[in-house]
């Protein structure tokens, strides 16, 4: 009830003696000669307790509307993805006036508790946010993470399975689908996240500039030495939003890790297709190394769950380990914040420890 700089004054009441605070619930308001008893439940003191005062304020609370008001045409609901406290999902760190539907921009009391003059405020951000959009879109570009990418996902939909993986796991609504299954992008709403990418197992989802091909052509191209050099090779796919900041300002403090690994970025950690997985296996490395932004709640995942569904991925990578007869240790996924570039030497040299410990892979010089 007292959001922003409120706080300062909340907690100076506080630690006034002659102010009684006091956490429950009140279960009932009375009169009695002429005086208001308030009796509370559920106190810190755990009884009931009764109070009597002079005056008593009720804080009204506000409820947003729902989402048959709101009414939206996606596949994934009418209203707006909400977070445990209804509030409208979105990065909040870097993009606090987004939401997961693209071109909705959520101010004021919606976004997050504020006052009338904050939420005036907040109301001209989101404005500009959303000219921001409009003028980006007349150009054909993204606004955000990836502000100005004209690419767009191109699907080649004769192979197609209807198996709905990348309508199910789009975090932001991108596609319909008809009543069998088949995609139908709707590419206003593409953020250019590349999970659809990641998701299929068909490889039929590709951007001009990020495509199935451009990274395996990536991985191929690494020289691989063989076992009686007793070098290890790992490669390394990083998310280009945070992880990969990370490791500029590591080379910035000139921190020291690993010379046996090699890097490629990618959009989003949930764009990595098990597909380079195996290339990279077959290819000889013997270990991959996933970094990503950090999930949960408290998430720093500009793709809002690009990390979380790279976890549930793990499951189908270990039935390609158990198939190719690999050690499960020989993928492993981490997750960065930005400012946590000391731990990038830890991460990498530990993981190049475990790699030396199994041994190189069977499939080098193959």
């Amino acid at each position: 009830r007292t959001p922003g700089h409120y706080e300062s004054f909340y907690k100076e009441v506080q630690n006034d003696e002659q102010i009684f605070f006091t956490k429950g619930d009140v279960v009932n308001i009375s009169e009695e000669n002429d005086e208001l008893i308030v009796t509370v439940d559920n106190t810190l003191f755990d009884e009931q307790i009764q109070i009597k005062v002079d005056l008593i304020v009720l804080a009204t609370g506000m409820t947003p509307a729902n989402s048959e008001e709101l009414n939206l045409n996606y596949r994934l609901g009418k209203g707006l993805p909400l977070l445990k406290y209804n509030f409208p999902d979105s990065h909040f760190i870097c993009f606090p006036y987004e939401t997961r539907r693209t071109g909705i921009y959520a101010a004021g009391s919606l976004r997050e508790p504020m006052d009338i003059t904050s939420s005036i405020e907040d109301a001209a951000g989101a404005t500009l946010k959303a000219i921001q959009c409009i003028e980006a879109t007349k150009r054909g570009e993204s606004v955000h993470p990836r502000s100005g990418d004209k690419s767009y996902p191109d699907l080649y939909l004769e192979r197609c399975t209807d198996c709905k993986r990348c309508t199910e796991e789009c975090p932001f609504g991108a596609y319909d689908e008809t009543e069998k299954g088949t995609p139908l992008p709707n590419p206003n709403r593409c953020r250019r996240c590349g999970i659809c990418l990641g998701a299929c197992p068909e490889r039929i989802i590709n951007f001009s500039d990020f495509s199935i091909n451009s990274i395996s052509s990536m991985i191929k191209a690494v020289n691989i030495p063989d076992e009686f050099e007793e070098k290890p090779r790992v490669l390394v796919f990083v998310c280009e939003n945070d992880a990969y900041p990370a490791f500029d300002m590591a080379g910035f403090k000139r921190l020291q890790y690993s010379a046996y690994v090699r890097i490629i970025p990618v959009r989003c950690i949930g764009s990595v297709n098990n597909v380079w997985i195996s290339d990279a296996l077959s290819q000889g490395f013997d270990g991959i190394l996933q970094i990503g932004c950090k999930p949960g709640e408290n998430y720093q995942c500009h793709f809002i769950n690009g990390s979380e569904l790279t976890e549930k991925r793990g499951e189908n990578i270990s039935e390609t380990l158990e198939k190719m007869m690999l050690e499960p240790e020989r993928i492993k996924t981490e997750f960065l914040e930005i400012n946590e570039y000391h731990r990038i030497p830890e991460i990498i040299n530990d993981y190049i420890e475990v790699i030396e410990d199994i041994g190189p892979n069977p499939f080098k010089d193959i």
